[in-house]
């Protein structure tokens, strides 16, 4: 943390990346889904139970609290109601000290401090009759509801939940139970009886707590014995990652360890068969991958010798050939032509097998891709005037040297220029050269007939030709392609191909500038601009190139 920045914005930075680390861990960590799962419907399935045991208690304990407070009032209105008929009180002191002494029984009875007798109003005037007496914790308690009830239904019992104030200003759950009582000579009055149930609610608190105590206890159980076993099943398949890792790495030797007779145990034992099978099976591969390369590289070099004596010979007859009668001299020169295709395809046999065999070495000198480029359009400047193509250079970019194997990047440009005139129906052939920061990049484009998808995917393959039944008219081998690719990659490059059929094809080579460039991206296009914006080319037409003046070098017909 800077000196600067406060703890505050840090913690918030902090707090704000959490929900991110979570998510990335809640992704990469099987163990950590499988806990917090496990903790998610243990919790919800805990919740859901003690819910229903709270509900079940509670309504419960108020039954039983119920049924007793409303005994207990029952029992005191009768000993109430006894006093008052056992009396024969008849003025207003005699009935007020009667009514005393019955409140006083109601108290002793139902246990209840809070008591309230109201006279029903239905009850006609009556100056003898006792005022109302209302304790002051059922002060405003009461409600018209519960006192209409009593009204309408004599010698019957109704209750109401309702919360009672106590003398110290708390308020407590309790209940009113309200009855009536028949003073003589004063007529019908109200008994109402208060009861506080802070007992039971207390008792249901507790409960509550242990239980909320007792289900976080059995949640941090149930993470930890699912953590453990969770580890306990996931270790083995780290190690089956990590073996699996090492394996694809290279290291055959890697296994797993087995221990005990159980699933893990046979897991393991299945790995490490199938690593010996795989061990064993690219062993085979890479030594007949060895001797098909060794025998390749062999058979080159002992036909060199043969070669050779052919080749003399096929030089003599060849410098003699006007000497010689007609079908002689034009078997000749055909001698002396596939003396020469297959002295070219021995080369490329040899330099495959060196690009097999991983022996090739680059020798690289700053080079000057653009002048290349030129060098090569203006060798088979000859062969694409035979074949009716003009061959054009742009190069916007591209003129500062690279560090390259010029031999090797001649070869390519060479390659794809013949490719561009064997197929390019005698259309214009353009070469162009870019550069960037991190890339410098050569293509090749034809308007010739175009591939398929299917050839694309195949153009590079060793002795593949798009169509068997076409000759070949400038004697390729076969491994141009493929040895062309083998070279950009040695450079640490690309080599592109895209095509369509009507539209021509583009080969695109992409150099890095420096040895040491992470991320190349290629200067030039692979789409051509003009296919989305106007189609496919017109036959022997292409679009106008403008090249900046001294940054190319073009090459036309004479």
């Amino acid at each position: 943390m800077s000196a600067g920045q406060s703890p505050a914005i840090f913690s918030a930075a902090r707090w704000r990346a959490l929900p991110r680390q979570l998510a990335a861990l809640w992704r990469r960590s099987l163990q950590f889904r499988t806990v917090i799962i496990t903790l998610a419907l243990s919790s919800l399935a805990i919740f859901v139970i003690g819910l229903y045991i709270s509900f079940s208690v509670a309504s419960n304990l108020f039954r039983q609290q119920l049924d007793q407070v409303l005994g207990a009032s029952n029992q005191a209105t009768t000993a109430a109601q006894r006093i008052l008929d056992s009396s024969d009180a008849a003025d207003r002191a005699s009935l007020q000290g009667v009514m005393s002494d019955a409140l006083d029984q109601v108290i002793r009875v139902s246990g209840s401090r809070a008591v309230a007798v109201y006279r029903d109003p239905t009850e006609a005037f009556s100056q003898n009759a006792p005022p109302d007496i209302v304790a002051p914790s059922l002060g405003g308690v009461i409600t018209p509801e519960l006192r209409n009830r009593i009204e309408e239904n004599p010698d019957q019992q109704f209750w109401q939940s309702v919360a009672i104030t106590e003398d110290d200003g708390s308020s407590d759950p309790g209940v009113v139970v309200g009855s009536d009582l028949v003073v003589p000579a004063a007529g019908r009055y109200e008994l109402y009886i208060g009861y506080n149930f802070e007992n039971a609610q207390e008792t249901l608190a507790f409960m509550q707590l242990t239980g909320i105590v007792g289900a976080a206890a059995l949640l941090a159980l149930l993470s930890s014995v699912t953590f453990l076993v969770v580890r306990w099943v996931i270790e083995p398949i780290r190690t089956v990652a990590a073996t699996s890792r090492r394996l694809a790495a290279g290291d055959l030797g890697v296994r797993m360890p087995s221990k005990g007779e159980d699933e893990l145990a046979t897991l393991a034992g299945s790995f490490n068969g199938m690593a010996d099978s795989l061990q064993a099976r690219i062993r085979e591969l890479a030594e007949l991958s060895v001797m098909q390369q060794r025998f390749v590289s062999d058979v080159s070099h002992e036909l060199r010798t043969p070669l050779t004596t052919i080749r003399l010979a096929g030089d003599v007859l060849y410098g003699q050939r006007d000497d010689f009668p007609g079908p002689t001299a034009r078997t000749v020169e055909l001698l002396h032509t596939q003396t020469d295709r297959f002295e070219t395809l021995l080369a490329d046999l040899l330099e495959i097998s060196r690009y097999d065999a991983g022996s090739v070495e680059l020798a690289t000198e700053p080079t000057n891709l653009v002048h290349l480029a030129g060098d090569a359009i203006q060798s088979m400047h000859e062969l694409a005037r035979e074949r009716g193509s003009e061959l054009r250079l742009e190069a916007p970019g591209g003129h500062l040297d690279a560090d390259v194997d010029p031999r090797r990047i001649r070869r390519i440009v060479r390659n794809l220029l013949g490719n561009a005139i064997e197929h390019g129906e005698g259309r214009p052939i353009v070469v162009a050269v870019d550069s960037n920061e991190s890339a410098i990049a050569l293509s090749v484009r034809d308007y010739g007939m175009g591939m398929t998808e299917e050839a694309q995917a195949r153009v590079f393959d060793r002795f593949w030709r798009a169509d068997p039944s076409r000759m070949r008219t400038i004697g390729g081998t076969g491994l141009g392609l493929a040895i062309a690719l083998e070279d950009a990659v040695a450079h640490g490059g690309a080599l592109d191909v895209w095509s369509e059929p009507g539209h021509g094809t583009v080969f695109r080579l992409t150099l890095p500038r420096t040895k040491d460039a992470d991320a190349v991206e290629s200067p030039l296009p692979l789409v051509p601009d003009d296919i989305e914006a106007t189609g496919p080319a017109p036959t022997g037409v292409v679009p106008a190139i403008e090249p900046a003046d001294g940054a190319a070098r073009e090459v036309h017909d004479a």
